[in-house]
């Protein structure tokens, strides 16, 4: 999702060289973030993201643990965040594969966190243990919870720097019940993606109110470990790049599609071997690690899916790392510029913080996601409101000629 979040727009307006700076890639030299080139890690345990009010009206607060590099000195790090397994039902931030995943990719150089979220629907009884409407606001509580945590990492990384995360890579990965939130979050981003029985509206919408408001919960990537969706159509031209790891057996989150939980509307979901070839299809980055003849999350019981489960998301981010202002912001065909937008989905208008040589771009297009001209502009200074008007709910992209498009959505 090509979002950028306010306080850079801000800091784009006040400090241009400050902005220019976020640009540079990520170092991957001397081995790092492929090897593990840190012997220890840090574990700061018990970290609050967040409050937020549970199925049964609850207040819950949010908790996560990081995991750091031990005598690691870089200013600006990536970071990981993952969401345990459990179907919306069981597990904790502590669960053994959470920790053995977040070492592992500490140990290369990242900052990585287990988040425990809001756990829990309601129960429909013997034998029918779950609610399929329930089971899908569980899905979302959880998706709200995620990028609750997002934001927590992008206001510290504003603000206290307490654990020097690069804001513009943060990547968002689950397992099972954690892979539905990871996805959810990287590319179910309007309102109208969300089936009506759900109430989203009741719910806080796609954001949440878990904290740390006025902060995009973006991400430059999503690592999906036998996860799904409602609908492989979440995935659009312009969305960031995605990971999958699926068994092909998997009998509990089909690896193609199939049905999840029970009762009526039916949960009828999506698995990464229709995920990716959709992320083909549409021009967005992506692998498959396709476990054949095996079942549910397997690299969390057995050693050598674990390894694999861990080269392959190794291999999949390493040269993201090297990409400046990796998708999070139009990279522009001139050096140092990029233009920025917020917030987006928007309701009435979004933002656009061209750079400070905005009078060269020129005009601009407004296509919808048929390719279809809906507007045009011409700036006449650094900031731009666009105004929703007549645009319907939906993505759109705003191109400027010789700039990669900027994706945009209206709830």
């Amino acid at each position: 999702m090509k979002i950028i979040f306010l306080f850079l727009a801000v800091l784009l307006l006040a400090a241009p060289h400050v902005a220019q700076a976020q640009l540079a890639p990520i170092d991957t030299t001397g081995g790092r973030y492929y090897r593990p080139v840190f012997a220890n890690v840090t574990v700061t345990s018990d970290v609050v993201y967040g409050s937020a009010t549970t199925y049964t009206g609850t207040a819950q607060q949010l908790l996560m643990d990081i995991y750091q590099p031990t005598g690691d000195t870089v200013k600006r790090r990536p970071l990981l965040i993952f969401a345990h397994q459990g179907g919306f039902a069981l597990g904790t931030r502590k669960d053994a594969y959470m920790v053995n995943i977040c070492t592992r990719l500490a140990r290369l150089g990242y900052v990585t966190a287990s988040i425990e979220y809001r756990l829990g629907f309601p129960l429909t009884g013997f034998p029918v243990l779950t609610d399929t409407v329930g089971l899908a606001q569980a899905s979302i509580r959880g998706m709200q919870d995620m990028r609750a945590a997002v934001r927590f990492f992008r206001n510290d990384a504003a603000t206290t720097k307490t654990y020097r995360v690069y804001s513009n890579y943060i990547v968002a990965g689950g397992s099972s019940a954690g892979a539905f939130m990871a996805l959810q979050v990287g590319y179910l981003d309007k309102v109208s993606e969300v089936p009506a029985y759900v109430g989203i509206a009741a719910l806080g919408g796609l954001e949440g109110t878990g904290g740390n408001p006025g902060y995009s919960s973006a991400v430059a990537a999503v690592l999906n470990l036998s996860g799904a969706t409602e609908s492989p159509n979440y995935i659009e031209a312009g969305n960031v790049p995605l990971c999958s790891v699926h068994g092909t057996a998997d009998a509990t989150v089909p690896y193609f599609q199939g049905r999840v939980g029970a009762g009526l509307p039916p949960k009828y979901v999506y698995g990464s071997g229709r995920l990716n070839p959709r992320a083909t299809a549409v021009g967005v980055t992506n692998t498959l690690r396709r476990l054949s003849k095996a079942g549910h999350i397997p690299f969390e019981s057995n050693s050598a899916y674990a390894d694999t489960t861990f080269w392959t998301i190794r291999d999949f981010l390493r040269p993201l790392l090297r990409r400046a202002g990796t998708v999070l912001a139009a990279q522009s065909a001139v050096p140092g510029m990029r233009i920025q937008a917020y917030p987006t989905p928007a309701l009435g208008a979004v933002q656009l913080v061209l750079p400070a040589t905005w009078a060269q771009l020129g005009e601009a297009e407004v296509l919808d996601v048929t390719g279809r001209v809906v507007r045009r502009l011409t700036p006449a200074a650094q900031q731009v409101e666009l105004a929703r008007g007549a645009l319907g709910a939906g993505v759109y992209l705003v191109k400027f000629q010789g700039q990669p498009p900027v994706r945009i959505a209206f709830e």
